[in-house]
């Protein structure tokens, strides 16, 4: 089953990896930025990812603190980076089983605590994505930024899906799928229970800033090429390619990313080989400098490569050995922060 899923993530991500190559050919060459004011907005931009990066790691400090997780503030930023890292050079997203196994040696919850932490991230991020695109895409922008201007046709693309989804629930229920899966997942369901009251809704607000400033990110590499799109247009591509990304795909979302930004770019009145550049730019500024940053973390307070195997063999036995650790672990006597 892990091979067949790797396979199905390599064939998503050469299709589209082709289709870009293939268009971007038929373009002008790309233009690099070469002035101090493009490099200005460049340095800007990474200074930006950098605050979003740490306000998801206070984030994710603040949902183990709400399901009483005592870990030092330091690692949930590091780590964060770390997770990054292992999400953009390993396959099957294995940054997110790093930053468990990582963290879980390092304070008093199991794995499958602090696996239940990175589901309420990335259940704040899915519902906080999906207002921004639903509100950017059908309240703000033009129907020129539209998948298909045709908004019945995709409404009732959706009611299908939810019958689909409706039978396939009823499918599961009728062979006790979910009483089996229950017992296994109740310690995982703490963090995500700690969505739902006045904690919750403060998180999803952090989550909404969050992605505001990655959208000024977005908005910063495109000033770096003169493309001129507002900060409505940079949410709008923001939801875009993060619900794109999160296609099967290779590691950092080879291929999916680059055609979902080639995509919503040229929606948003870029040219083609402007388009290009700009794809080029926001690939290098949102994966290079984290995966450095990631790797350097890892090797020099997470035990380096060993760790990293350990990360990779929790990811490749699936869900059992996350299951295995459900008593707490005490918290380790050099734990530091930074």
């Amino acid at each position: 089953m892990k091979r067949r899923f790797a396979l199905i993530q390599a064939i998503f991500s050469l299709v589209a990896l082709a289709a870009v190559i293939w268009w971007a050919s038929k373009q002008d060459p790309p233009e690099l930025p070469s002035d101090a004011g493009s490099y200005a907005w460049l340095g800007a931009a990474i200074l930006l990812y950098a605050v979003a990066t740490l306000l998801r790691g206070e984030r994710w400090h603040r949902i183990l603190a709400v399901t009483g997780v005592r870990t030092g503030r330091g690692d949930c930023y590091a780590l964060t980076t770390v997770g990054y890292m292992g999400n953009n050079v390993l396959p099957a997203r294995a940054g997110e089983a790093l930053k468990v196994v990582l963290l879980s040696g390092r304070c008093d919850a199991s794995k499958r605590t602090v696996l239940g932490s990175v589901v309420a991230e990335r259940i704040l991020d899915l519902l906080a994505l999906a207002v921004i695109f639903v509100v950017v895409v059908y309240g703000a922008l033009s129907s020129s930024a539209l998948p298909t201007d045709r908004p019945l046709v995709m409404a009732a693309a959706g009611v299908l899906l939810l019958v689909a989804a409706a039978i396939a629930l009823w499918f599961l229920r009728g062979h006790h799928v979910f009483d089996r899966a229950r017992d296994w997942l109740r310690p995982l369901a703490d963090a995500p229970r700690a969505l739902v009251g006045r904690e919750g809704a403060g998180l999803l607000a952090g989550t909404f800033v969050i992605w505001a400033f990655e959208a000024a990110v977005y908005l910063a590499v495109a000033r770096s090429v003169d493309l001129d799109f507002s900060m409505t247009g940079a949410l709008y591509l923001v939801a875009l390619t993060n619900f794109v990304a999160a296609l099967p795909a290779a590691p950092g979302s080879i291929g999916t990313f680059d055609a979902a930004v080639a995509f919503g770019a040229r929606r948003l009145g870029a040219s083609g080989s402007m388009a290009v550049t700009y794809m080029l730019l926001l690939r290098f500024v949102l994966y290079i400098p984290i995966t450095l940053v990631g790797l350097v973390i890892l090797v020099s307070r997470y035990g380096g490569w060993s760790r990293l195997r350990s990360a990779m063999r929790l990811e490749s036995s699936g869900v059992g050995e996350v299951a295995e650790t459900t008593t707490p672990r005490p918290r380790a006597a050099t734990e530091s922060s930074i």
